[in-house]
């Protein structure tokens, strides 16, 4: 099993971040600004996100859901919450799924 790698973006708070970090240390999560990414069009990270195999993680719903669909790319998801309550569902997936289960998928996870 290939356990699925994430990619946050600008709009995700760091907080949640850390909190995936904490919680599961051993997951593979980077940020955009971490990559060297940070002032790229949403379009760019998406595609960087689907050539690299990351999921990209957002919380910019309404921009990267049309994104997604246009291009036929991946999958976001949004934040609301405590960022712990945001980062158990990054977890459980990475956890309990493999990452070609992602391919081509944009999912919402309200919160």
């Amino acid at each position: 099993m290939t356990r699925p790698r994430f990619l946050a973006d600008e709009d995700l708070r760091f907080e949640i971040v850390s909190a995936v970090r904490r919680l599961e240390p051993v997951l593979d999560i980077s940020t955009v600004q971490e990559l060297g990414r940070d002032g790229l069009s949403d379009g760019e990270q998406l595609e960087f996100a689907q050539q690299e195999g990351y999921i990209l993680v957002s919380h910019d719903v309404n921009t990267l859901r049309g994104l997604a669909r246009r291009t036929g790319s991946r999958r976001s998801t949004a934040q609301s919450n405590s960022p712990r309550e945001v980062a158990e569902p990054i977890v459980l997936l990475w956890d309990a799924s493999d990452a070609s289960e992602w391919i081509d998928r944009v999912v919402f996870i309200p919160f």
